[in-house]
């Protein structure tokens, strides 16, 4: 099983970009499972045309022990397995520990036995790298962190952040860093400025990806571009990325 965990900072496209991925990955012919580690638990509403999710992290809170794998699991387009972990109310409690709550719940209940997936990416908000935002990072979970920055400051200093979190947890057997995303935004220096951030995080960019407006179209449709423009250029750069992906994760 490869476990993949995707950061980045919030509203870089990453929810889109691990969406798309796992579609390609399921039309491949592998089982994936995608783990929405995001308090606005809408990391695989593309994949389900739009339609939200009942929360793990809600899902305990009102049942309890009875909850059962078949409610917090649920199955999106081409059959990827999909979940929310969900979090509190705004202003109440810790977002990071629905993450926590919901990784755990999943263990114990034997989502992973039942499922068999052959791949579980999960979906991790970036601006904080602390607490239950690392829980996916942690010995057990992912065994790979790549993470998606555009040529922005503030994505570049989020990106950095979570390199930096990685190496300091890397003597804990937690997950390695296995590469940039680079997620086109079109501004000045775009690559230049990705490209030095990798070398100063002893790292590389593993793949990029144009900003188009499909992405925008096919969303607007509540589709990931997989399924609206299987045929389209940027449905090949999705494809490209998740085969460079696994190779990187197979080696």
């Amino acid at each position: 099983m490869i476990k993949i965990a995707v950061y980045g900072k919030g509203g870089i496209g990453k929810s889109t970009t691990v969406s798309n991925l796992a579609a390609v990955w399921s039309r491949m012919g592998r089982r994936v499972m995608q783990i929405g580690c995001d308090p606005k638990a809408d990391s695989t509403i593309l994949l389900r045309h739009g339609e939200k999710m009942d929360t793990v992290l809600d899902l305990v809170r009102t049942k309890k022990e009875a909850v059962a794998l078949s409610e917090m699991v649920k199955s999106g387009f081409w059959g990827v397995y999909c979940v929310e972990a969900g979090g509190p109310s705004p202003g109440l409690g810790c977002a990071g520990r629905g993450i926590i709550t919901a990784l755990e719940t999943l263990k114990e209940k034997g989502a992973y036995e039942k499922y068999r997936p052959d791949i579980v990416i999960y979906d991790v908000l970036g601006d904080v790298v602390c607490g239950g935002f690392s829980m996916p990072m942690r010995r057990g979970y992912a065994d790979y962190v790549f993470v998606i920055t555009s040529g922005e400051n503030m994505a570049i200093h989020a990106a950095a952040n979570i390199a930096m979190a990685v190496e300091n947890f890397k003597d804990r057997g937690y997950a390695k860093l296995g590469g940039i995303i680079l997620n086109r935004r079109n501004v000045k220096n775009e690559e230049e400025k990705v490209q030095e951030l990798a070398r100063d995080i002893n790292s590389k960019v593993i793949g990029t990806l144009s900003r188009s407006n499909l992405v925008m179209d096919a969303e607007e449709e509540k589709k990931t571009v997989m399924e609206a423009f299987p045929d389209s250029d940027m449905a090949k750069e999705y494809e490209i990325l998740a085969r460079e992906i696994l190779k990187i994760c197979e080696e």
